[in-house]
């Protein structure tokens, strides 16, 4: 299961968001507005998840995945990932040396994320993320999952904040922010 939690241990109780994406789709960067508006709502109330789902069109996206779980470990994952989705078009030009370059801008270790794109350790990671969200018919991302539910942004994202709102008000009891 994925770890790219905003925060570095699991709240209890706390209502999860699984964010399905991939780094190289210029729909997930669109969604980061809606990621940051959940966050700034939510606060720790809300526990927003990053479940890797790269797909076969992009080329990169696997890689920038594994990145992204280097980019937890050295404690800058969401910082990574929106850095990345930020500049989609310079990922697609240049793949895997952008990922260092990246986190190199981030102040992170560059040679551990060159040598952990080599040696694939994050790959179960992204492995059993991409497996659990075909599992429940995520097909194209931004896709959502809260409470039981999946809100598919791949073809349009109108909407589903409002409706993610929805969902985390009622599983939170009507708390307001």
């Amino acid at each position: 299961m994925g770890r790219m939690s905003d925060s570095s241990s699991a709240r209890t109780g706390a209502p999860v968001l699984d964010v399905w994406c991939e780094l190289q789709c210029p729909d997930c960067r669109t969604a980061l507005d809606d990621i940051r508006a959940l966050r700034a709502r939510y606060g720790d109330r809300l526990e927003l998840r990053l479940r890797h789902f790269p797909l076969e069109k992009h080329k990169h996206s696997f890689a920038a995945a594994q990145a992204a779980e280097e980019a937890l470990e050295q404690g800058k994952g969401w910082a990574y990932v929106e850095a990345v989705l930020g500049r989609v078009e310079e990922l697609d030009r240049t793949g895997e040396p952008f990922l260092v370059e990246v986190a190199r801008e981030l102040g992170l270790d560059a040679e551990e994320f060159d040598t952990a794109l080599i040696d694939g350790r994050h790959i179960l990671i992204v492995d059993a993320d991409q497996a659990e969200g075909k599992a429940i018919g995520v097909t194209g991302t931004p896709t959502y999952v809260i409470g039981g539910e999946r809100l598919d942004g791949g073809k349009s994202q109108e909407g589903l904040r409002g409706r993610i709102e929805e969902i985390a008000d009622r599983l939170l009891g009507g708390e307001q922010a």
